[in-house]
């Protein structure tokens, strides 16, 4: 990306922060809303108006003491419990005053009504009620024109916000002409009153009165900056504003907006004087009202069309399509991110420049600047983006110190981050806790986004653990540095954990930290040993076939610790919400939503899948049980690796289509389907399938107890027939030594159906038996599809897989010819 591109995408960041800011000012005062609907009835009802008002201005003052002393301000103690005293009394009697005066209106309107026969006692019951409620009085007292304005600021800043950059440029230079107007209209009435009282300039200028004209402390030194100022404004006035642009006019736009202080020196009466400013601002004021009347019907069909794209958009691509566009188009993060820290820096400048005895110590400080940040919604939101990006960035220096670059983890850590976050500030009612309770569960937050982090950590390393190990990495470095992050893991959850429980009394936010660290520290386990499990079987010169086992139980180990954690949190926050989130309906119900999606997805889904993962393992066991095991002998014979893991056998099941797996990879293989991988038969014993086997005809015992020898033909003129069929899929490696009778059969069956053979008529058992004494190989000799022959070792994983394949999935027959 070029510096160009970087500066003009920070430009426009910069130029939507501007109306973020007025939504938030707009949330400070609560939409122009009462911010307490219910207000305490107990002092009216045991003392006076008069009490009642001493006693709330009483502990407006209780409160505002506790905060200052809170935040290390106590030397400001007494005018803010003044200024709190002052405003309390004024609100009060504000709402005394339109509260008698609405109980009277309705008490007058009830009597006449009920009077007059038109309201039944009951309506008049409940009027008498209204007119006692505190809370209607609360309501009606509202200022509907403030409401009422606002909404359309927050509406019209909200459509600034999103308008496209080209609109975006012209809005803000309508609205710096409109500022530069005023601006000029203030300097030229400041520099007309420099002027009055003072010696006249023009006769000062005219008999060159040099003394008064270069004094510091005079009049003409003081009206220089106001005349240098005007006329900087003109120039930029007729550069920017989008009126009509005359030539003329344009030239003599500095002079317009200098001419008051020129046209005071001359000798005129001083109510002439007064109307200059005036008269010299008519001339932007006409070009600005010009241009919002030329604007208006351009403004409202930007909106429209925004409008219309947003729902052709939405009927083509989805709402989550054009939320992620948007969302990209306005960089929202980054616009939050900016302001979030502009109001951080404007708290910091505030508490720097504050007149007091004593300096505002720096942990108080902090505390002051971050509960200041988190008052509103929208600032909550810029201190979402502000630990989304330090989230983001701590990824990715566990992935530079982790030495790999190409982790999905790593790039969701920040959004997912973000998101947790704020779902936390909104369903504990942050933005809506005193000071002191807000930056209290800010910290329980940001403890909870920590277990969180280490989770994601967890995450990332977890793969690394898996890949070193498996892939055989001799690389120590990469080794010693997962291991020490694993270390980390364990560490820190272990250290958050004795500092909490060391300083606070057990809670529910306590249990649910608890929980959360207990869970991180059992997974970091379980990813250790299944990272040893997999260096052993590296080691190890064989197959180790209880490794799958062991994984298992470990992993199952893992996954039950974690559903019972699950639930422990489910019934963690079911407390929470009907016992704890009583004053915050907006927070209870978006933890009831919370709630129910870990009820789903962590509880039932996970129970779910892993009673689906228990049930096939199970009956994959049984199934596997079921299947006769290899002799050495027949392995021998075999002389072949598993055709599902390519490596050596030294121990074997045998399937019902002959062919020989590893228990533990058929196992496998078995979660998926009950087909044999090769010849797509099936692969368990039936009784249908034994009785078509002990029908054919049989062998003698003794010959089938002898190992089958099958050689190619050496004229290699022979080749498969097309007529074969999925029925009669053997294997080569199949030909293997049986103890009964039925095998024997079989295996006599599979060799005379075979074309390879090379004799000219069928031959018997006899003849084969004397072509494998004469043999030069102790082992079996096979042939692939391609002619070519098997490696005499496995120790070639493509040459052995090359040759399982071909050995165990072509089809002999023997062609018409032949017979």
């Amino acid at each position: 990306m070029s510096v160009r591109t970087q500066v003009l995408g920070l430009v426009d960041v910069m130029m939507r922060v501007p109306p973020i800011m007025v939504i938030d000012e707009i949330l400070k005062i609560s939409m122009g809303l009462p911010t307490r609907l219910y207000p305490d009835k107990s002092a009216d009802d045991t003392a006076t108006a008069g009490a009642a008002d001493q006693a709330q201005t009483g502990s407006e003052t209780d409160t505002f003491s506790s905060i200052k002393a809170f935040f290390g301000m106590a030397s400001a103690e007494e005018t803010a419990a003044a200024a709190a005293s002052a405003i309390s009394n004024a609100a009060n009697s504000a709402i005394n005053s339109s509260q008698q005066m609405i109980e009277r209106t309705i008490e007058n309107a009830s009597k006449t009504a009920h009077e007059n026969g038109m309201l039944s006692s009951n309506f008049n019951t409940l009027m008498d009620e209204l007119a006692q409620d505190t809370m209607l009085a609360d309501i009606l007292n509202t200022t509907t024109v403030k409401f009422v304005i606002c909404v359309l600021g927050f509406l019209c800043a909200l459509c600034i916000f999103m308008l496209w950059t080209r609109h975006l440029v012209m809005v803000y230079m309508f609205l710096s002409s409109l500022g530069l107007t005023f601006l000029s209209y203030w300097s030229n009435v400041s520099a007309l009153a420099l002027m009055q009282g003072s010696p006249s300039i023009l006769e000062d200028l005219v008999s060159m009165n040099t003394t008064r004209l270069l004094d510091s402390g005079g009049v003409i030194m003081s009206l220089a900056p106001h005349l240098m100022a005007q006329w900087l404004m003109g120039m930029l006035f007729a550069y920017i504003h989008l009126g009509p642009r005359f030539t003329l006019l344009q030239r003599f736009m500095p002079i317009i907006f200098t001419s008051p202080i020129l046209i005071a020196m001359l000798p005129l009466p001083p109510h002439i004087i007064e109307k200059l400013p005036i008269v010299a601002g008519l001339t932007p004021i006409i070009l600005t009202k010009i241009t919002l009347m030329h604007s208006a019907m351009e403004a409202a069909r930007t909106v429209y069309n925004g409008y219309q794209y947003a729902m052709n958009f939405v009927s083509n691509f989805g709402l989550s399509a054009l939320i992620e566009n948007e969302w990209q188009r306005l960089n929202v993060p980054n616009v939050l991110r900016l302001f979030w820290t502009i109001r951080i820096m404007q708290g910091a400048y505030t508490i720097l420049t504050v007149e007091t005895d004593a300096r505002l110590p720096l942990f108080p400080a902090v505390e002051k600047l971050l509960v200041d940040g988190c008052d509103t919604l929208t600032s909550v939101l810029g201190m979402t983006g502000v630990i989304s990006i330090i989230c983001h960035y701590i990824g990715r220096s566990f992935q530079w110190y982790l030495l790999t670059y190409d982790n999905d983890e790593e790039k969701s850590l920040g959004t997912v981050s973000a998101v947790l976050f704020y779902i936390l500030a909104l369903q504990t009612g942050l933005t809506s806790l005193a000071p002191d309770k807000r930056f209290v569960r800010l910290c329980r937050n940001l403890c909870l986004l920590v277990t969180a982090l280490m989770h994601f950590l967890h995450n990332i390393v977890s793969p690394i653990l898996m890949s070193l190990s498996a892939a055989r990495n001799p690389s120590r470095k990469r080794h010693a540095r997962a291991l020490s992050v694993c270390a980390f893991l364990i560490c820190m959850p272990i250290l958050l954990l004795h500092y909490l429980w060391s300083n606070h009394t057990p809670s529910t936010w306590l249990l649910a930290v608890t929980a959360f660290s207990v869970e991180v520290i059992v997974k970091v386990l379980v990813s250790l040993a299944t990272y040893t499990l997999f260096l052993l079987d590296a080691r190890r010169q064989f197959f180790w076939e209880k490794l799958d086992d062991y994984l298992y139980y470990v992993r199952a180990f893992g996954n039950s610790v974690e559903f019972c954690f699950g639930i422990l949190l489910f019934i963690n926050g079911a407390w929470i919400l009907v016992f704890e989130s009583a004053q915050n309906a907006t927070g209870g119900a978006i933890r009831a939503i919370m709630m129910c999606i870990h009820a789903y997805f962590n509880i039932w889904c996970e129970a779910r899948a892993g009673w689906s993962v228990f049930m096939k393992r199970r009956s994959a066991v049984h199934k596997i049980s079921a299947l006769p095991e290899a002799t050495p002998a027949q392995l021998q014979a075999f002389d072949d690796v598993c055709a599902i893991c390519y490596q050596e056998m030294y121990s074997a099941k045998i399937t019902r289509c002959r062919h020989f797996f590893h228990g533990v990879c058929l196992r496998k293989w078995l979660y998926v389907q009950d087909r044999c991988p090769l010849c797509h038969e099936i692969m368990m014993y039936t009784d249908k399938a034994e009785d078509n086997v002990q029908n054919d005809d049989a062998a003698p015992a003794a010959q089938a107890e002898q190992p089958l020898r099958i050689y190619p033909r050496d004229d290699g003129s022979t080749r498969p027939s097309p007529e074969r069929t999925a029925a009669a899929v053997v294997a080569a490696a199949a030909a293997t030594e049986q103890p009964s009778t039925t095998t024997a059969a079989v295996s006599e069956t599979l060799l005379l159906d075979n074309p390879f053979i090379g004799l000219a008529s069928e031959p018997s058992i006899e003849q084969v038996r004397a072509s494998t004494s004469n043999s030069s190989g102790s082992s079996t000799s096979y042939m692939s599809a391609s002619g070519q022959p098997k490696p005499s070792t496995a120790t070639s994983a493509a040459a052995v897989a090359t040759a399982a394949a071909s050995n165990t999935t072509h089809i002999f027959r023997l062609s018409q010819e032949q017979e």
